[in-house]
């Protein structure tokens, strides 16, 4: 009859000594290089803490119905501007152009947040009257809620020049989220949202597009308009509007942010780990090597066999 080993286990010898010799020295020094060593590789190895992290989510994104509209042309008087601010609307005086304007924001996919908008302008101009360039903001009610609950006023910055005068401008992009630094894992962080436009001053210099992306360009956190595909059409009737199409997008973004305690242990003891293994194979056969052979004078203890 054929025989097949079906189980076997090992027979543990154990050695004992005082802590005052060189077997104690030598257990003590194996214990360091096999601990210490993949702790050092780790952290060496630029992989044991992660001091940022990555995670995607769509941002709840809603148009406040706060724009602001500068049409240059090459009459004399330079240009034509407008805005949802009735006080910079009375700075503007014989520059003021007041706009036919609608505004739709559509839930694409049925998940409850708004996937696109679609804002359009209509300023009535005489036959005389041409548009050459255009620059407009549009402002944004931008939240995230996955990790921290996150919320700003951001806006879109939409420009466009041409040669030649136009009848109407259609653009398609996307607002995207711009960081300079990352966002907690945690918490309420409000810290961007502030109005980007004080509404209440009666000085134009507030109202000035360059100082107004001038400072919302110092903050950390922003949005920026994504233009793929301008449109320029021109050949406009003379009882015709010039007519602004805009259609932004609110993609899905991948947002980067600072790991809290616990998962920088999590990903740091990954890492630990995995060396360690290594090591303590090594250490254990090293040391199996020394003391079954008595390199150290060692008092040893054999298992007693039971008897059958």
């Amino acid at each position: 009859m054929t025989v097949v080993e079906i189980y076997s286990h090992s027979i543990m010898n154990r050695y004992k000594s005082s802590l005052c010799t060189k077997a104690s020295l030598f257990i003590l020094i194996t214990l360091v290089l096999t601990f210490i060593p993949p702790l050092l590789i780790a952290y060496r190895s630029q992989g044991f803490w992660i001091t940022t992290n990555t995670y995607q989510e769509q941002p709840d994104v809603k148009f406040k119905k706060e724009a602001m509209i500068i049409l240059d042309t090459p009459q004399p008087g330079g240009f034509f501007a407008w805005s949802t601010y009735s006080n910079f609307n009375s700075l503007l005086q014989q520059n003021l152009r007041i706009p036919s304007v609608k505004s739709t924001e559509t839930d694409v996919n049925g998940d409850g947040k708004f996937d696109q908008l679609n804002f359009t302008a209509q300023f009535p101009l005489a036959a005389s009257e041409s548009i050459t360039s255009l620059q407009m903001i549009l402002i944004f009610d931008f939240k995230l809620y996955r990790m921290s609950t996150f919320q700003m006023e951001s806006l879109a910055y939409i420009t466009f020049s041409s040669l030649t005068p136009g009848a109407k401008l259609t653009i398609f992009g996307d607002l995207r989220m711009y960081q300079k630094i990352s966002l907690r894992h945690r918490g309420t962080d409000t810290r961007f949202n502030t109005s980007i436009v004080n509404s209440t001053s009666l000085f134009a210099s507030d109202y000035d597009l360059t100082n107004i992306l001038s400072s919302y360009s110092q903050r950390n956190v922003t949005t920026v308009y994504a233009p793929n595909y301008p449109i320029w059409k021109s050949g406009r009737g003379a009882s015709q509007p010039f007519t602004i199409e805009v259609i932004i997008t609110y993609p899905t973004e991948t947002i980067t942010y600072t790991p809290g305690f616990w998962e920088l242990i999590k990903w740091g003891w990954v890492q630990y780990v995995t060396i360690l293994l290594l090591f303590l194979w090594v250490f254990k056969k090293i040391n199996v090597a020394v003391f079954s052979s008595q390199v150290f004078q060692t008092i040893v203890e054999r298992p007693k066999l039971k008897q059958q």
